[in-house]
């Protein structure tokens, strides 16, 4: 029992140091601990890359999706939005903002496999594991993962880089 009251005395000390040093943790880079916040009005928009069908809109929160290192963006779409079936070489986290995204696994689109997920939902998709999604109304989702993140589409006349925009 003395033993205790003397191991829980000296972790309290070792974390009060490190409270009243004012210095950041060894290892973290100078800024590294800065916060961020994103208010929705303030998101810049712009056109979805091209790898996806035209039509949408993307905002960068953190990180750059063609770079190595954590990412998260956020994809505006109309209603009925569709991207064809794909994968990534990247795990992919989607969570769904706001509308209705649809979401279906397989190498082709399936609308008898569409799963619909209102605002607050996520799904993780594992890389390479291919599917679909739709969208039902505008919807806005955030996706985030590690980059580099890239599309690629199961059947090849389905990427629109292979196309006029």
């Amino acid at each position: 029992m003395m033993l205790r009251h003397v191991a829980v005395a000296f972790v309290t000390l070792i974390i009060a140091g490190s409270v009243t040093t004012g210095e950041e943790p060894k290892g973290s880079p100078a800024g590294r601990l800065a916060h961020m916040v994103a208010l929705p009005d303030d998101l810049k928009w712009g056109n979805a890359p091209p790898a996806l069908p035209p039509g949408a809109k993307v905002a960068v929160l953190a990180g750059d999706p063609t770079k190595e290192g954590p990412f998260t963006i956020r994809l505006m779409a109309p209603d009925g939005y569709m991207v064809p079936a794909h994968w990534h070489p990247t795990d992919e986290n989607v969570t769904v903002i706001s509308g209705s995204f649809g979401i279906g696994l397989g190498d082709k689109f399936d609308k008898d496999k569409v799963r619909y997920l209102p605002p607050g939902s996520y799904v993780r998709l594992t890389k390479e594991e291919r599917h679909f999604a739709v969208m039902k109304g505008d919807t806005v989702v955030q996706v985030h993962g590690t980059g580099p993140f890239a599309l690629n589409y199961v059947n090849s006349a389905d990427d629109p880089r292979t196309k006029d925009r």
